[in-house]
C-alpha cells in the first residue's frame, strides 16, 4: 500500500518554522533547514512564503494567532468584573504564549510591517477601554502606555538573549563594593535585589513579577484617571 504524503500547505510550513525557531532560535532557521524538517525540496517552499522575509512575518502573524486564541480562552468578563480584570487576564495569556516562544519579542520588534491581525487583536483591547468608561481619549494614552504589554512583553532597555544580548550580571566582591562607591543607589539596589534569572526564558531577572507588577500599576493608575476624568 503506497504511502500518501501530506501536502505541503502555509501552516504545515509557519508550523515547522515555530518548531526551528523554539528549538534552535530564529537565527536557525533557514529555508534549507526548513525544507530538510518538511522533507521537500527548499524550492517548494516559495509557492508558500515568498522568501525569509516573507516567512518571518508569516511567523509573527502565526503567534499573533497563538495569542489572540489564548486570550480568547481566557474568557470575557466575568460577574464582578470591570475592565482592568478582563485586560489582565487578556495581556497574561498573551505572555503565556511568549514564555512559549521567548524569541517572539525579538522578532515582533523587528518587523517592518505590522500584520492585520495585530490590528483585529488592538481593536479588542480598546474595546474593553472604552466599554469600561475610559473613552478614547484616555484608551488611546493607555494603549501608548501599555505598548509591547498587550502582546505579553516588555521591550527592554538592553537586548535580552534571545535578541543577541545578554543579560548575565557577573559581579564580583569588589566590583559591588566598587559600584556601592561610585553609584550608590545603583549599589544598593542591586546589592538588594540580585538575584539568578534561572528558569527565565525571557532572561530578565523574575520577568514574571516584574510584567505583573506594571501591568497592575498601569491598570490601577489608568482606573484613577478614570475616576477623577468622570469626577
Amino acid at each position: 500500500m503506497t504511502r500518501t504524503r501530506e501536502p505541503l500547505t502555509r501552516a504545515r510550513v509557519l508550523a515547522a518554522a515555530m518548531a526551528v525557531a523554539d528549538a534552535d532560535g530564529v537565527p536557525a532557521l533557514t529555508m534549507r533547514r526548513l525544507a530538510g524538517d518538511l522533507g521537500v525540496e527548499a524550492m517548494s517552499l516559495y509557492h508558500h512564503v515568498r522568501g525569509k522575509d516573507a516567512l518571518l512575518d508569516g511567523l509573527v502573524e502565526a503567534v499573533v494567532a497563538e495569542i489572540e486564541a489564548a486570550a480568547g480562552e481566557a474568557g470575557g468578563a466575568a460577574p464582578g468584573d470591570d475592565w482592568r480584570a478582563v485586560l489582565r487576564r487578556r495581556f497574561l495569556a498573551a505572555r503565556s504564549v511568549v514564555v512559549r516562544h521567548p524569541w517572539a519579542p525579538g522578532l515582533v520588534s523587528s518587523r517592518a510591517t505590522v500584520p492585520p491581525s495585530v490590528y483585529a487583536y488592538f481593536e479588542q483591547v480598546l474595546a474593553t477601554m472604552v466599554e469600561g468608561g475610559l473613552g478614547y481619549a484616555l484608551a488611546h494614552k493607555a494603549l501608548h502606555a501599555f505598548g509591547s504589554m498587550a502582546l505579553g512583553f516588555t521591550q527592554e532597555l538592553f537586548s535580552p538573549p534571545t535578541a543577541g544580548g545578554s543579560t548575565d550580571v557577573d559581579l564580583s566582591e569588589a566590583q559591588l563594593a566598587a559600584m556601592a562607591d561610585a553609584l550608590p543607589h545603583l549599589g544598593a539596589m542591586v546589592a538588594s535585589e540580585l538575584h539568578a534569572a534561572d528558569g527565565d526564558v525571557l532572561g530578565w531577572c523574575d520577568s514574571q513579577a516584574e510584567f505583573e507588577f506594571t501591568l497592575d500599576l498601569l491598570l490601577d493608575g489608568l482606573e484613577a484617571q478614570r475616576v477623577r476624568r468622570a469626577g
